[in-house]
């Protein structure tokens, strides 16, 4: 009877030692606990030692460190009716323990679904310019969107960044001809403009020529001086005839003797 009570009393012993052993929880700096008290929410527990009461009390840990997750590709519609397809990354958090376990459940889970439909939704309403030229203001508008949904959840979204915009093979040779027709458009501008400056130019030195007929002369003549020294072909170059006038008819101009 006597080895019967000593067994049942160290059955006893290794017991409790083992309960308490198993009420001391330990949560490391990005960790908390959330405390049921008999399915009850209680209240937040962590950094460090916790007890918890076996039996009567009830232990979630959270990870409050940055999540990074991709979004699978998804196939959506802009607003000018083309088909993308388009992947992102999404980071979020956990700032509120308490609601991240009670409002949602896996809420992981729970975000990376909301991101694909918000990601479709928001890309949406854009057109394709817009989704391949400002990636920034889109990231944004998406960032705050899941932001607004998530912030009942005890979530914070931090950063959405879009990964990648896969266009249709169509798609691609149709914006290379647009590009091409730009540049070709920006050429003709450019050169419409070159003369427009050049005709500018040619009537402000008509004008100055017009006033003084001897400049037209001295121009004739350095136009002159400048193709003597082009000896590999024969220019015909016009000659006013007021110039060589003088010379036709000298007596013309002389003044009779007195």
């Amino acid at each position: 009877m006597t080895g019967f009570t000593l067994g049942f009393s160290g059955a006893a012993f290794v017991l409790a030692a083992l309960i308490v052993i198993s009420a001391f929880r330990i949560f490391r700096e990005y960790e908390r606990g959330v405390v049921f008290m008999l399915g009850r929410f209680w209240k937040v527990k962590g950094p460090g030692l916790v007890i918890i009461i076996p039996g009567v009390q009830q232990v979630v840990r959270v990870d409050l460190r940055t999540v990074v997750f991709a979004v699978p590709p998804q196939d959506l519609i802009t607003r000018d009716n083309v088909s993308v397809n388009v992947s992102a990354v999404v980071y979020f958090r956990v700032v509120d323990p308490e609601k991240a376990i009670i409002q949602v459940a896996q809420f992981p889970e729970a975000t990376s679904q909301l991101s694909q439909t918000t990601l479709r939704s928001v890309l949406g309403k854009h057109e394709l310019d817009e989704l391949l030229a400002e990636r920034e203001r889109l990231n944004l508008d998406i960032q705050k969107a899941l932001d607004a949904q998530t912030n009942a959840w005890g979530i914070k979204v931090s950063n959405v960044e879009i990964k990648n915009v896969d266009l249709k093979e169509s798609m691609v040779i149709a914006i290379a001809k647009q590009a091409e027709a730009e540049r070709e458009r920006r050429a003709k501008v450019i050169h419409a403009e070159g003369e427009l400056q050049a005709a500018e130019k040619l009537l402000q030195a008509a004008q100055l020529l017009a006033r003084e007929p001897q400049a037209i002369q001295l121009r004739y003549l350095q136009t002159l001086t400048n193709i003597a020294g082009d000896k590999s072909s024969t220019i015909v170059f016009p000659l006013p005839m007021d110039l060589i006038g003088a010379l036709l008819n000298p007596d013309d101009k002389k003044t009779p003797p007195a």
